[in-house]
């Protein structure tokens, strides 16, 4: 038997293609690393892999010779590479490192850097700003937590810790991630969705929620000891941003309507006239066991005006005009004629009045409100606030305290962290802490003077300065003081600010609320 027979042969077609694929390069699997390049670090982020304790980020610049950078134990490292050049093409790759010491090779990935355009840079600020009441919001509830430290260390353990107004000013920065695509809109009414929810559910006194809440329960967390209530001031620096929300989404899904709905019903469910005690002005706080006890009226001039706005245009719980202008605006007591470096105050801020409080008092109440032709009987609120703002910066440009730094690109006082613990910082109070809020917040106002500090501070300072969410909360180049921690209260006026100079998104939200036309006419505004 004839066992030399011979195999069929392949069709010449398949015969060419398995030569093909023997002899083509294999394609490489795609890396679990993101990187995005800016102008002068680059973000690397990557997911958390199983039995590894810590990650080794390397960088090559050519020729496959990598450099290492640094060793993390997160997953997120930004690398800031002003010691290899500009407009670089760079290499990543990550090392995992597992607790006995071996490694393993996570992947390899591309990324450059490039000179920004000024608006490419406030672009990145706001972006990075945005992130922290979206990627760093408290997860239950949506809400912002009241800190959030990179350096792990919290005082009280309040890492769930949220906060009403801080919230409320971090709603316009969720706003603007929807319009500028940073979030779709059904993330963002999700986000919002999850945020009322848990809103109607936690404590509220009189309609009027705490400071601090936690955000695992809705549970008040007492602010004080005789603070443990319904803070008037918070929450309405809340429901300015959520009237935002509500008109923003009034003619939008069945989801969003019915976000609207539930914020109509908090919003009407607030008793501002209770919190008068009966008398012509507001009271801040009200306690369910200490009652009155704090005893804080509203009287101007700080960073309350927007709660007697709110009270005023209240479709259910509002006040008469007299509460206004006798409780806040002190009959008339309210106003000064005091000058510093050239600028005029007509507003007798409380116990700043020769050159004006921190400049958070220029920020908090303006978010939604547009001080833009806004003008009373007792000031015309856009030139008080751009005073106040210049007031601010020639202290800081004068420096005849001589501290480190402070200049024409480095200026901006207000209430944040400080080398003594939390300050109010302000001129005549100079701890030589510089808050990049304070001129941040207040581009609108002084739009090429605060983008002198954005540069300077990116540019000059770096890594010391930025970080995931942006800015960091304080600065002191004489104390080599720069903490890696952040406020909701100081970030959230940063991106809602920015915005408002870029396209004045939660000034027109806000003012289109009929309800705050009519507050504002009432309480004899001009618009």
């Amino acid at each position: 038997m004839n066992t030399n027979l011979k195999k069929p042969l392949l069709p010449i077609g398949i015969f060419i293609l398995l030569i093909w694929a023997c002899s083509a390069p294999k394609k490489q699997e795609s890396s679990p690393i993101v990187a995005k390049g800016y102008d002068r670090h680059v973000e690397l982020q990557w997911p958390k892999q199983k039995g590894i304790s810590s990650y080794e980020v390397w960088v090559s610049t050519e020729n496959n010779k990598f450099a290492k950078r640094g060793t993390v134990a997160d997953t997120i490292y930004m690398d800031f590479v002003n010691d290899l050049g500009k407009n670089l093409n760079l290499q990543y790759k990550i090392v995992g490192i597992d607790p006995t010491g071996g490694s393993s090779d996570l992947g390899v990935v591309q990324a450059t850097t490039r000179d920004f355009s000024d608006e490419e840079l406030i672009n990145m600020v706001e972006f990075y700003t945005f992130r922290y009441f979206y990627q760093g919001a408290e997860p239950n509830s949506g809400m912002a937590p009241e800190r959030i430290h990179i350096d792990g260390d919290y005082p009280q353990n309040d890492q769930r810790v949220v906060t009403t107004g801080g919230t409320g000013f971090g709603i316009f920065g969720l706003l603007a991630g929807i319009e500028r695509g940073w979030i779709t809109r059904q993330e963002g009414a999700d986000h919002f969705q999850k945020m009322v929810n848990f809103l109607e559910k936690a404590d509220r006194f009189h309609g009027v929620w705490p400071h601090w809440l936690h955000g695992d329960s809705g549970k008040v967390k007492a602010f004080s000891p005789n603070d443990n209530g319904g803070d008037l001031v918070e929450s309405a620096f809340l429901m300015q941003g959520l009237l935002a929300v509500r008109e923003y989404y009034k003619n939008g899904s069945e989801q969003e309507k019915a976000i609207v709905a539930k914020i109509d019903q908090l919003w009407k469910e607030m008793e501002w006239d209770w919190y008068t005690q009966g008398k012509n002005v507001l009271y801040w706080h009200w306690s369910p066991d200490k009652e009155w006890v704090m005893n804080f009226a509203l009287e101007g001039y700080n960073e309350c005006l927007i709660t007697y706005i709110l009270a005023a245009a209240s479709p259910t719980h509002t006040i008469s005009p007299e509460v206004y202008h006798q409780g806040w605006a002190r009959s008339g007591g309210i106003n000064t004629n005091v000058e510093a470096f050239g600028h005029k105050l007509r507003l007798k801020h409380n116990g700043s009045e020769a050159m004006g409080g921190p400049l958070f008092w220029a920020h908090y109440s303006y978010l939604g409100l547009n001080p833009k032709g806004l003008k009373d009987r007792y000031a015309d609120y856009w030139e008080e606030n751009r005073n106040h703002t210049l007031i601010n910066r020639a202290w800081c440009v004068e420096n005849k305290e001589g501290h480190k730094g402070y200049g024409e690109d480095l200026w901006g006082l207000t209430a944040s962290y400080s080398v003594k613990g939390y300050a109010a910082h302000r001129p005549g109070e100079d701890l030589g802490v510089i808050s990049p809020t304070a001129a941040l917040s207040s581009m609108p106002y002084t739009p090429e003077e605060s983008l002198k500090v954005l540069k300077n501070l990116y540019y000059n300072y770096g890594e010391k300065v930025f970080g995931r969410y942006g800015f960091y909360d304080a600065m002191s180049p004489e104390e080599n003081y720069y903490p890696q921690r952040y406020l909701a209260i100081d970030q959230g006026p940063i991106v809602a600010m920015i915005e408002n100079h870029r396209t004045e998104l939660g000034w027109k939200l806000f003012m289109g609320a009929p309800e705050i036309q009519a507050g504002l006419e009432k309480l004899g505004f001009e618009k």
